[in-house]
């Protein structure tokens, strides 16, 4: 690791992948002893045990990143500095995560790459692993809105209303096994992988756009549906206390308790024109503090734990970002300067100079990556990627360079 005390350039070994399995911690699963009547029993695998991979004692961050003109991906690793290219998708125009897979949108299909990083929370406990980067492969449709998982199921939402299920076993393993997909009315849908159901957007024939909330099992099988309305559902984020799902009105927040799923509605604190409402959630995952831009009045953050919506009157941002609760938003401007803002009251903490304004103000705009220690910013016709410690006044950690552009990126890991 390079020294933090002064900003360095990481460029970064490009790692071609290679076949190589990465053993976790204790005894291979296909390792047996022999008891005193003869008989193999299989050895006892210790907790948090996972074939193929390593188990590490903190987060193995890493982040997916794929260029437009010539449609490479790369993998880059923030603990070894090592960068492995995992292929090209022709047309890639966006990308999504879901804490490990990078699901990225091309031409007419989703390309899915493993980053081959993760963690398994357990609530009184994390497990991390790190294990080869890789291309696992294509599923049909364009325009994804959303991706989620947990361990038994993956769920990628599409703008037709269509979302298809993947075995996440199977995933894991490098193989994309899809189940009946769940086909609904043509909206931008959403499925959320939710204590061990899923919540789908509904969406009344001809609409176009989802009014509420069912709950239906992982195979897509209906189970009920929330009683309390979403009008005009767009955008939704998983936290620790629930299922955030923006609406018209505010934000639903859906929550489970013994097998019940029940949603309370947080409301706008008045009237909100549509093209000032928070329809894409940012936030440190699983973090009960959401930040979404305000059209070109500011940025809005939505405090799960107090129910509470502030509106900070930044004027219009390129990115944001919210760390958590305590801790500061982050948001960047068309002048490429990153700002640093109190999630309360909106005073300004601290700023940094991070971009060109021809990067900040281009296409694809920049995004901001928050993990629980520093965020990450893509300039993306440089092909850099900057480290900021955010707890130290926007400090330039370290900056990543990739071959080709930067232009879409998503952090793993967490």
């Amino acid at each position: 690791m390079k020294s933090r005390d002064n900003p360095v350039m990481v460029r970064a070994a490009v790692v071609i992948a290679s076949a190589v399995v990465i053993t976790a911690c204790g005894a291979p699963a296909d390792d047996v002893a022999t008891d005193d009547g003869g008989t193999d029993t299989a050895q006892e695998m210790p907790h948090g045990y996972v074939e193929g991979a390593e188990e590490t004692a903190e987060a193995q961050s890493r982040l997916i990143v794929a260029d437009e003109e010539t449609g490479a991906v790369r993998v880059v690793d923030l603990i070894t500095e090592e960068t492995v290219d995992v292929g090209r998708v022709d047309g890639v125009h966006g990308i999504l995560g879901d804490g490990r897979f990078g699901y990225l949108a091309g031409d007419d299909s989703v390309h899915v790459v493993d980053s081959g990083s993760w963690m398994v929370d357990h609530g009184d406990h994390v497990h991390y692993y790190r294990a080869e980067a890789r291309a696992v492969g294509p599923i049909t449709g364009s325009e994804p809105t959303n991706v989620s998982s947990d361990q038994v199921v993956a769920a990628v939402s599409f703008a037709d209303g269509t979302a298809e299920l993947l075995d996440r076993a199977r995933l894991d393993e490098g193989t994309i096994d899809r189940h009946e997909p769940i086909s609904r009315e043509s909206h931008p849908a959403a499925a959320v992988a939710y204590r061990e159901h899923l919540l789908v957007s509904a969406a009344e024939p001809g609409a176009g756009s989802a009014d509420g909330v069912e709950v239906r099992g992982r195979d897509g099988a209906l189970v009920s549906r929330i009683e309390e309305p979403c009008p005009d559902l767009l955008g939704q984020a998983t936290t620790r206390r629930g299922v955030v799902f923006g609406c018209a009105d505010g934000a639903l927040l859906v929550t489970e308790d013994g097998d019940v799923f029940e949603g309370e509605k947080i409301p706008y604190p008045g009237e909100v024109p549509a093209d000032e409402r928070a329809v894409e959630f940012h936030h440190r995952p699983l973090s009960t503090t959401l930040v979404s831009a305000a059209g070109d009045e500011g940025v809005w953050v939505l405090d799960i734990t107090e129910r509470e919506w502030r509106l900070l009157p930044t004027g219009p941002v390129v990115a944001v970002n919210a760390v958590g609760e305590g801790a500061p938003v982050l948001t960047l401007t068309d002048d490429g300067v990153l700002h640093a803002l109190d999630a309360v009251t909106g005073e300004e903490t601290a700023r940094s100079a991070l971009l060109p304004a021809e990067s900040a103000a281009g296409e694809p705009a920049p995004v901001i990556q928050v993990d629980t220690t520093r965020a990450y910013v893509n300039d993306p016709p440089a092909g850099e990627i900057h480290e900021i410690d955010y707890g130290d006044d926007l400090r330039l950690a370290r900056t990543f360079a990739v071959d080709g552009r930067a232009d879409h990126m998503v952090e793993t890991g967490r």
